[in-house]
């Protein structure tokens, strides 16, 4: 099975967070890897995982990884156990790791914020991490409430301020002239 660098970096980064933060379950992690998207977008004009995110009522979801973990696909079902654990209110979806956390998929930007988010929220619960998302006029709010289509995909444009739309366009063009003359 041939596995695409984007595929591979989302596994590695739900890897690194399983192994560096406490209780993550399916709603941390899909927080998790929501500021790990929109960070590095913010700083680059790119997402790490190429995931796209949803306006769910519980915050952004990467519905494509939420429809996975039912039914996962090869790769995903070697890198992790899923097991339903009861809690207080229900049931929660606790993630195990198979295999050693690999490094080498991510820059040097993306391991500092993989590192960064991990002690920001290593012990913090699913719950404040919802409420972390839900924040007012920060990207999962502006299309929840303000734009009328709750449940619709979070652009990730929105991550940033109008005032640096031009600056992180430009880094984006110039990364990407340096990758065409790498070819």
């Amino acid at each position: 099975m041939l596995i695409s660098h984007e595929r591979e970096k989302l596994i590695q980064a739900i890897n690194f967070f399983v192994r560096n933060t406490s209780n993550c379950g399916k709603i941390k992690l899909f927080k998790l890897l929501y500021f790990f998207d929109f960070e590095h977008f913010k700083a680059t004009g790119r997402s790490v995982t190429g995931l796209a995110y949803n306006a769910w009522p519980k915050g952004p979801v990467p519905v494509s990884l939420y429809n996975e973990i039912d039914a996962p696909q090869a790769d995903l079902e070697d890198a992790f156990r899923f097991e339903q654990k009861p809690i207080r209110d229900g049931y929660m979806l606790k993630i195990h790791s198979k295999s050693p956390f690999d490094g080498r998929h991510f820059s040097r930007r993306e391991r500092r914020l993989l590192d960064d988010l991990a002690n920001e929220y290593r012990t913090t619960l699913a719950d404040d991490m919802i409420e972390a998302t839900h924040l007012e006029n920060q990207p999962w709010d502006r299309v929840y409430h303000e734009s009328g289509n709750p449940q619709g995909v979070i652009p990730y444009d929105l991550a940033i301020r109008p005032d640096e739309h031009e600056a992180v366009s430009r880094i984006a063009s110039d990364r990407k002239e340096l990758l065409e003359k790498l070819r």
